[in-house]
């Protein structure tokens, strides 16, 4: 078999090369490419490997294939394989890409033997098994390899993109909130004007980032975070004590009824406090003077409901699944991204949960949190 693909190496690269061609649809530059990098050389190293072969004893060789003995003694098929596979992954081919190039070669031996009528012997053919398959195999674990490698690195890439862009963001919001907060204490100015309003957008955009990049950091994780079991009352205590800051600056009121201490739930604890907030800050937002925002907690059908209810007089067009859009903004006050609604409804789903509006036309808007209720006892009690 060595003397015959010696004699007709030419032709049957030109026959892989029509194959590869035809069957990627590229040009064939790209083919000879290809080719160049792995195939010719697979084909001179098994050319040597079978005449080396036929020079020794080949029977032991045969008899006893998983033997150092029925190795090459002098090539290195598997290392130009690795060298194809890496090249394949590199300039993007599919990885059956990788298998194909080596078995367009041994068809191209098949059909140029049966047209020429050429005679090999049995051992001839267990070599060139013995070296197609060992090829094949290192070079698709090479360019899984490579490929793997270069995911790896791109995911890096856009992970340190994205927390410098975070990190650019914060810190231009930082400084917007910090120059505010300089000026009116170096002038003395009333919070109420139009300084206090600079200072409180800027916080709001960070609450806004922060929540978002809580929400980005969670959802990569494979399914729902696990979370802890807590107390709900514990979680609308948090909240009314931060509510109650902005119910003063707002000259509204805050109304949260009572919960009951074994009333438990099981989730990411400081996504569902980030979505509550958000919900809570949006209702002192946008509803109207001397009001109030009144938050309830209450059970049905095996779930736990949280209400968040605000007086701004009802939405403009009754859209109440438009509001959850990103960057959307329902009114003259932009204080915040837009994306408060957005990232406390992911943040909910994430906990198995569910976030919805309704509408009350004239009167507000009633935002409700379903959670499932956990049915036992928290494990700090």
């Amino acid at each position: 078999m060595h003397q015959f693909l010696l004699n007709n190496r030419k032709a049957l690269l030109e026959r892989c090369r029509e194959k590869s061609s035809r069957r990627l649809r590229l040009g064939a530059a790209i083919a000879n490419e290809q080719l160049q990098s792995g195939v010719p050389i697979f084909l001179d190293q098994l050319i040597a490997t079978l005449k080396i072969e036929q020079i020794s004893d080949p029977l032991p060789c045969c008899e006893n294939s998983g033997s150092s003995a029925s190795e090459p003694p002098s090539t290195d098929l598997e290392g130009t394989a690795v060298i194809h596979g890496r090249g394949l992954s590199l300039l993007g081919f599919p990885v059956d890409q990788v298998v194909h190039d080596y078995c367009d070669l041994c068809q191209a031996i098949t059909e140029l033997a049966y047209e020429r009528n050429a005679q090999f012997g049995i051992n001839d053919f267990r070599t060139l098994i013995r070296c197609l398959d060992g090829a094949i195999a290192s070079a698709v674990v090479a360019y899984t390899t490579q490929h793997d490698s270069i995911s790896a690195h791109q995911a890096a890439l856009e992970v340190t993109e994205k927390i410098e862009d975070l990190a650019q963001d914060l810190r231009s919001r930082l400084g917007t909130a910090m120059l505010a907060f300089a000026t009116a204490k170096g002038s003395n100015l009333s919070l109420k004007g139009a300084t206090g309003s600079v200072l409180e957008h800027g916080l709001f955009e960070l609450r806004d980032l922060i929540d978002r990049a809580l929400a980005d950091t969670r959802s990569t994780a494979e399914g729902f975070p696990i979370g802890e079991v807590f107390p709900v009352s514990e979680l609308i205590e948090e909240i009314k004590f931060a509510a109650e800051l902005a119910a003063q600056v707002r000259g509204c009121s805050l109304l949260v009824t009572a919960v009951s201490p074994t009333l438990n739930a099981k989730g990411d604890r400081d996504m569902l406090y980030a979505a509550l907030g958000s919900l809570v800050q949006n209702a002192f937002k946008f509803t109207r003077a001397h009001t109030a925002v009144c938050l309830n907690v209450h059970t049905e059908a095996g779930r736990i409901l949280i209400d968040v209810i605000d007086h701004c007089g009802g939405l403009s067009k009754g859209d109440t699944e438009a509001i959850f859009l990103p960057f959307v903004q329902r009114a003259s006050d932009r204080a915040g991204l837009g994306l408060g609604l957005a990232t406390a409804r992911r943040n909910v789903e994430l906990n198995g949960g569910s976030l919805t509006a309704r509408d009350m036309p004239g009167k507000g808007c009633a935002f409700t949190i379903s959670l499932p209720l956990y049915d036992g006892p928290c494990p700090s009690t």
